[in-house]
């Protein structure tokens, strides 16, 4: 999905059965299946601003009526992901939403965790009012959904065992490869599988089994998301795996949040957010907190999504 994707390390600890426990979802979360969390204060959000406002899209109304915004996110550190320790909701996108939710004067974020393929699906049947995971803005994506513009951009890499013989992608002919369905990823790794660079391609639903998977030698390597994995492994000491390096991403991406057709007026207003953080410095700022450089970065101008509808 994201050749890009530094796999940043985010200062968090976090064990591989942490990782389990954060992403199978949650025994913790409020009753109709969402956790929460308090969208921060900026100082373009001041006290009342929080009312709804003549001049406010009709779906921003609404979710300050009912004083939230309810995300949908497969719960993948370090994107959207709920903090096992503490309970809030975190992440790279997490804290820009917090920061755009802040700028909208929407006091309170809820996360329903649903899996990756099917989170334009959940969008679709109106059951969350946004779709936040780290996900690339793709044609096939834009006939389904509209897009932000984009907040970021990022690349796949390839884990392999620690004292693996893998030292370039020609070596991976022949092997066992894992991805998970319905990312990016596991489309460039199916491209290997069609095109004879790989010799088997097994599915697992999420990053935890994904490495589990490659940590317990059932695969020879796995293609995932870069922030993703550079996250895992510089937080989990336990899994003796590393990074394939040297290695030249190929499904790099931009991301973006997605929205109904229908709620382009609430597209917009949260596009305006995004674009003054852009400018004013902000989401470089959260960028740079987890450890991304300026090559992730994506301006107003190239961040433009042309949505079809």
């Amino acid at each position: 999905m994201k050749k890009v994707k530094l796999e940043r390390l985010i200062a968090a600890s976090l064990s591989l059965s942490m990782i389990f426990t954060l992403l199978t979802g949650c025994g913790s979360t409020t009753g109709n299946g969402a956790d929460t969390t308090k969208a921060a204060s900026t100082a373009s959000a001041a006290a009342g601003n929080s009312s709804a406002s003549s001049d406010e899209s009709e779906v921003l109304k609404k979710i300050k009526e009912k004083g939230y915004i309810l995300i949908g996110s497969s719960n993948d550190a370090p994107f959207s992901y709920k903090d096992v320790n503490t309970g809030k909701l975190e992440g790279i996108d997490m804290e820009i939403l917090r920061e755009i939710c802040g700028r909208l004067g929407i006091p309170d974020i809820q996360m329903k965790v649903v899996d990756f393929s099917n989170l334009l699906v959940e969008l679709n049947n109106n059951s969350i009012d946004m779709v936040v995971d780290a996900m690339y803005v793709k044609e096939e994506r834009l006939q389904i959904a509209a897009f932000t513009d984009k907040w970021y951009q990022e690349g796949e890499a390839v884990v392999i065992p620690a004292g693996s013989k893998i030292a370039g992608k020609e070596d991976l002919k022949g092997k066992t490869i894992g991805a998970q369905p319905g990312t990016t990823f596991y489309e460039t790794a199916q491209k290997w599988l069609n095109e004879g660079k790989i010799g088997k391609l097994e599915a697992y639903d999420n990053q935890a089994t994904l490495m589990t998977a490659v940590n317990m030698g059932k695969v020879d390597a796995v293609v995932t998301d870069g922030i993703v994995a550079g996250y895992t492994l510089s937080s989990d000491s336990s899994l003796k795996l590393k990074l394939l390096s040297p290695y030249e991403a190929e499904a790099s991406g931009q991301i973006g949040a997605a929205v109904r057709f229908k709620d382009k007026d609430f597209l917009a207003e949260v596009n305006k957010a995004l674009n003054e953080m852009k400018e004013d410095g902000t989401l470089m700022k959260i960028l740079e907190k987890y450890g991304l450089t300026k090559d992730y970065f994506v301006g107003i101008e190239d961040g433009v999504t042309k949505n079809v509808k």
